[in-house]
């Protein structure tokens, strides 16, 4: 399930997996929301170079999804589970990385609810 999240008015791309129960968003659009970047894709890849280069497992543990991008198309973009953001996020520094950190997990929070109220209407309509 892929869909938007607001952050503070900013588009932030996300896509659910349903089957390992994770949430995977995009890293560029959270490295723009933190940097107010006017390049955030230039940042990104100066900061992966410089965690790759730092011996940083960061880097390896990100993933590529198709997302659709401001032209309307899909296009691979890097995307990071929420540790691996929260990784990353440590690595920038920014006035906004605590409330985006809180934001982060008020997501998880609110996910894990709609979870739990699905496998409650299940076991209801199965009594």
């Amino acid at each position: 399930m892929s869909n938007i999240k607001l952050f503070e008015e900013k588009k932030v791309r996300s896509h659910w997996d349903a089957e390992i129960e994770v949430w995977y968003f995009s890293v560029i659009d959270v490295v723009e929301i933190l940097t107010d970047s006017p390049r955030p894709r230039k940042y990104w890849n100066a900061l992966k170079t410089k965690l790759q280069a730092e011996g940083n497992e960061t880097s390896q543990k990100l993933g590529q999804l198709k997302m659709q991008a401001e032209d309307g198309k899909m296009r691979e973009t890097d995307v990071a589970d929420t540790a691996t953001l929260l990784r990353i996020i440590q690595s920038i520094p920014s006035p906004k990385a605590e409330p985006f950190k809180q934001w982060l997990a008020k997501v998880g929070y609110e996910r894990m609810q709609e979870i739990n109220e699905i496998h409650h209407w299940v076991w209801i309509e199965r009594v």
